[in-house]
This record gives structure tokens, sequence and C-alpha cells, in this order.
């Protein structure tokens, strides 16, 4: 089964990462891409030249199928598994942990056998997921909308997860999807949602049975409170900065969950409920 598409930073954060090989060893890989007749294996262009040629080419070509000593895969796939191989199995170095946090966000894990010396892509997440596909129709639907807050502070909040904020990145995600439920209110029943005086009022009118927006037979919204959406705005509430990689886990888990969520929410709306 072909692998799921791999996202625009993650294809150029695992380019970049090759601009470590040698210019033999860059030859080579390239002869494994199939690219020999588009990127000339001379040395008068630089390694770091040919890696931006090569970004040029899979970011516009990443679906591309090709045939490789691991079986059939798009070029997408194939310059990822190149990448990492230049991993090691605690990262240090800047293009390293671009690399491991663009494949989180695209729900891949990098597992290394042999006493990490053997590093291997595997998924993170079922296939249904699909969390490239996911974030881009997130986008599309917030843009067709005009929902330019929830927007603005979705891009802050992977902004924030590329650069290792997880505090900055947690914050802007409740406020993403605070917005995004205000904004949907007001889509759905403009009036009424301004006479609200807050978001969770708001959130309530989506459950109110002359709108059934928000289910209340399938608890995503109940008035005791325990229900899903409720229960979501208070783990997107808990707050706090923790080193070490746990920290890191759940903010890419915070990301992974509220993208999902809001795709849901946002397709009711489009498709009607």
């Amino acid at each position: 089964m072909r692998a799921r598409p791999f996202s625009r930073p993650t294809l150029i954060a695992a380019v970049e990462l090759l601009e470590g090989h040698s210019q033999a060893r860059f030859n080579q890989m390239i002869l494994r891409l199939g690219l020999e007749h588009e990127i000339d294996s001379g040395t008068a262009l630089s390694v770091a030249k040919k890696c931006d040629m090569l970004g040029r080419i899979v970011v516009h070509r990443g679906d591309q199928v090709l045939d490789t000593l691991d079986g059939t895969m798009t070029l997408g796939e194939a310059v990822v598994r190149e990448a990492i191989q230049l991993l090691s199995a605690e990262p240090r170095f800047p293009r390293e942990i671009a690399l491991g946090r663009g494949l989180a966000r695209d729900g891949y894990v990098v597992a290394f056998d042999n006493y990490g010396r053997d590093p291997r892509l595997r998924a993170a997440l079922p296939d249904e997921v699909q969390l490239p596909e996911t974030d881009d129709e997130v986008h599309q639907l917030l843009k067709g909308f005009q929902f330019t807050t929830p927007l603005g502070h979705l891009d802050q909040a992977v902004e924030a997860h590329t650069r290792g904020d997880w505090a900055a990145c947690n914050s802007q995600l409740r406020t993403f999807l605070e917005s995004l439920f205000d904004d949907i209110a007001r889509n759905v029943r403009p009036q009424e949602a301004a006479q609200r005086p807050s978001s969770e009022n708001r959130r309530a009118l989506l459950a109110d049975p002359s709108v059934g927006f928000l289910a209340v037979d399938r608890n995503e919204w109940t008035a005791d409170g325990k229900n899903y959406v409720n229960g979501l705005f208070k783990m997107l509430h808990t707050e706090g900065s923790h080193p070490g990689l746990s920290d890191e886990d759940h903010s890419t888990f915070r990301l992974h969950v509220v993208l999902i969520t809001a795709r849901t929410f946002l397709r009711r709306l489009h498709y009607g409920r």
C-alpha cells in the first residue's frame, strides 16, 4: 500500500537535510531517484545547488511514481526515505529536528533498529486520517467561508510547532478552535450569535434543537458539560511548558486532534447537517 502524501514543509525539510551528502553520494541518490537527466552529476554545481533543483522537482512532482529496491512509491516518499538515513537516533541539529517535526505533523515516526543505526519510516496514525490532506482541506474550507481569524490562528499554531514553541502552539490551537466555532455560529445564526456574550454561549447555540449543528445524541454537546467539545476545550486549556519529548508528543497530538475535529465540523457546515 502506498504511503500517504507528505506535506510541502516536510518535503522541503527532507531535501535540506540531503545537503549533508557528498557529491558522490548525492549523485548516487539521484540515480536511484531516476533524475540523472534533470540534475547534472558534475562538480560544477554544489550539493546545495543540486538540492535546490531537487526540491523544486519534488514539490511539483512529489506524487510521481517510481520503482525502488523497497518497492513502488512516490518520488516524495523516496526522497523522505533517503533523507531519514541521515537522521540520528537523538537529533541535535536544526535540520534533523525540522524533518522530525514535519514527519510528526504528517503522522509519521522514525524508528531505529540495530542499536540506532537503521532508521525506518513508520506511520504513526491510521491511513484513514490522511493528515496532509486534512490540513489542506481545513485551509481550503476556512478560506472558502472567509473564516480569516481561525485561519490566522491555525497558521500560527503550525508555525509555532515548526519552531518547537509548544506553549505557543497549544495556545493558538485552543484559540483557533474557539474562533472556529464562533465563526460557524455567526454563519449559521448571525443575529442570535451576535447576542450571545461568550464563545461558550455561541457553542451552546449550535446545539440548540432549532439549529441542530452539534449533535446532543452523539455527546458532541450536552447540558451537563460532559461532552466531546467541552472535553476537548478542557484538554486544550491545560498549559505549562515541560522539557523533553513528552511535551512535543502532546503538542503534536493536540494538533492532530484539532485538525481532524475542525475538518469534521467544517465539512458539516459545507455539506449541511
